[in-house]
């Protein structure tokens, strides 16, 4: 079992470089005129279509076709009229049309209308929260999900999802974010912080307090042209393996709560209230822990419904003439909430975690009569310093408010619009895998702000993390005291009457090598991220002396010559990645004594492999039976 600062990532697998995929971008404009035609086709019978998210999809390619048909026809008209005042030989007005034209129609025809503006690295803004402030801890362990994909099963079943390996996940990433080395002492840590910061003693867990636990089953909500579950049999009827927050992980978290913190199952309330929770994900749960409340939209098959309080909800930019949003009665009797969201892109908000998580706690988002949360996204509104309703979410007092731990299941991440399976990334520590990770934190600015960071390096073609305004909830939310919008956040009051304090802390890390942010640098009071790899080695090297695993490497100066230090002998393995994380090759794979050693870049492997200009990260490693071990990295710069 392995703690690393973030610049340390393993590969269990080394995979060999591709090419870009450069048919896309010869099939960009039909696909934008084809968007163009079927939003026409489907919005002009029916307007409220427009809201369908499919019609939300193609939009934003819609848009990009009529700037382009824009660009081109200003630049047309501008040619035409230079045509005609040069036949006129009118030379001066003819060449102030040219140039306009070509200014107008260059500014339309080449710019980038989807993505945000590059982000500053490492400039904290807000307040770090948490009993280690702006800690988001990272626990990878590729050995957790060994499902082969569609063919082999689905994702969610017990032969492709190890509960074993997720338990010891969940086990690194208590123990890491609290700094305690006990479970026992994790949640004690983790619980008594969270009530000293509320107004309560300082306490641990006491018998009897509740806890809520929202899970994201999205495409099991009831709107029927969505619903995934048949509402009948309360099976999965399509989309069996879109990423919903995985039964594995739920239950590693009840026989945390249970076994460990003691706290009583009929104590637990844990589901999405605007979703049936179908037997594929709530069986194997129930089985080890009937007694817990396991709530859903309709209550069927020993589901509990949800009911709502009397406690009102009120949307900080004060929507006129909607019907008023109340908070789930379990959230309001709650003492603590955990948040488990999943890791998706999401083409209304770039990415969708656990503040939008909440999205499916009050109601349908756009449910009919009521304040539309699709309206304050960064797709439908993409200008900086903007009302964002996630902010009202993540600060009010019975949701955000009350959150003890957030969670990110990224076990199988994907794109919520366009996947029906989650996909594989290329980029380390992944390489060609799942992503097989849990993020965790209490800082809820924070993890999404890793979150948002660490999809910039998803290959996915959309690219909706990427759009512009994606990062502004988490501005506003950093300073919710004083936002870029002037909003004043108050989800609690009717009218305006106390502001929401800062929420977390807003950072972006160094680069996408390294990953690095202000706390691990220590040149701020930012964001701190833990890396933690291969937590199931508690399992599979248990009965295993301990061995120091570590190497200094480095580039020598002014050369192409590697120079590292092994500690034991092994076979060791030397790869190359490049800025985006991405791996290039395998330099050696071999067994080498102990001791220091030095290798020869030049005359070896950038023979026949030279390397474009740019900064690279060589990563070594000791294979043992099939498993990848880091012992060390480095990065380097070359120029030609």
């Amino acid at each position: 079992m392995s703690i690393y600062t973030p610049g340390d990532f393993s590969m269990k697998h080394l995979h060999k470089n591709t090419k870009e995929n450069t048919i896309l971008k010869y099939l960009f404009p039909f696909l934008c005129a084809g968007s163009f035609i079927w939003f026409l086709i489907r919005v002009i019978p029916k307007p409220s279509r427009a809201a369908y998210p499919c019609m939300r999809a193609a939009a934003p390619f819609a848009s990009t076709f009529v700037l382009w048909v824009l660009g081109l026809c200003s630049s047309l008209i501008f040619l035409k009229k230079a045509r005609f005042h040069f036949l006129r030989t009118h030379y001066l007005t003819a060449t102030v049309c040219i140039i306009t034209g070509a200014i107008i129609g260059g500014i339309l025809l080449t710019s980038d209308f989807s993505t945000q503006a590059a982000p500053k690295a490492n400039v904290p803004i807000g307040t770090a929260s948490g009993v280690n402030p702006g800690r988001v801890v990272w626990v990878y362990d590729s050995s957790a999900t060994p499902w082969q994909g569609p063919g082999s099963g689905h994702w969610w079943e017990s032969k492709n999802t190890d509960q074993a390996v997720v338990d010891q996940m969940v086990s690194a990433s208590l123990q890491n974010l609290s700094g305690k080395s006990t479970n026992k002492e994790a949640w004690d840590t983790l619980i008594r912080y969270y009530n000293r910061t509320h107004g309560r003693t300082d306490t641990g867990y006491i018998k009897g307090e509740k806890i809520a636990i929202k899970i994201n089953l999205t495409f099991c909500n009831y709107f029927p042209e969505y619903c995934c579950v048949d509402s009948m049999t309360y099976h999965l009827n399509k989309k069996l393996d879109y990423m919903s927050t995985s039964p594995q992980v739920v239950r590693a978290y009840l026989r945390q709560l249970v076994n460990v913190v003691g706290v009583d199952q009929g104590d637990i309330s844990i589901g999405d209230p605007v979703a049936y929770y179908p037997h594929e994900y709530y069986d194997s749960c129930h089985d080890e822990f009937p007694n817990v409340n396991y709530i859903d939209h309709a209550g069927k098959f020993g589901r509990t419904k949800v009911e709502y309080s009397d406690v009102p909800f009120y949307w900080s930019c004060r929507p006129e003439e909607v019907k008023q949003d109340y908070i789930p009665r379990h959230y309001v009797e709650a003492t603590y909430q955990i948040n488990i969201g999943n890791m998706k892109s999401h083409m209304g908000a770039g990415i969708t975690v656990c503040a939008k998580n909440h999205y499916g706690s009050l109601r349908l988002p756009t449910e009919e009569g009521y304040y539309d949360l699709h309206k304050s996204l960064a797709f439908m509104n993409p200008q900086e310093g903007s009302y964002r309703a996630l902010v009202d979410i993540m600060g009010q007092a019975n949701l955000g408010g009350k959150t003890l731990l957030y969670i990110v299941d990224g076990l199988y991440a994907g794109n919520h619009n366009n996947d029906t399976v989650p996909h594989k990334w290329p980029v380390a520590p992944f390489n060609g895998g799942w992503t097989s990770s849990i993020f965790s934190s209490q800082d809820p600015v924070a993890i999404e702000c890793v979150l948002l960071d660490l999809f910039q390096l998803d290959t996915d073609s959309f690219k909706y993390p990427e759009i512009a305004g994606a990062q502004d909830y988490l501005v506003e939310a950093a300073q919710a005291d004083n936002p870029p919008s002037g909003t004043f956040y108050d989800p609690d009051n009717a009218t305006p009457t106390k502001r929401l304090k800062s929420l977390g802390v807003f950072e972006h890390w160094n680069n996408s090598i390294e990953r690095r942010y202000s706390r691990n640098l220590g040149s701020g009071n930012g964001i701190e991220l833990l890396f933690h790899n291969d937590a199931s080695s508690i399992i599979h090297l248990k009965n295993q002396p301990s061995r120091k695993q570590y190497s200094n490497i480095r580039m020598i100066p002014n050369s192409q010559t590697i120079e590292f230090s092994i500690p034991y002998n092994c076979q060791a393995v030397l790869a190359l990645s490049d800025v985006k994380g991405r791996n290039l090759g395998t330099i050696f794979d071999k067994k080498l004594i102990s001791g220091i050693h030095r290798f020869d870049l030049h005359n070896t492997f950038f023979k026949n492999h030279a390397p474009a200009s740019g900064t690279y990260l060589f990563l070594l490693y000791k294979k043992d039976n099939g498993s990848m071990y880091k012992l060390g990295s480095c990065t380097a710069v070359f120029s030609k």
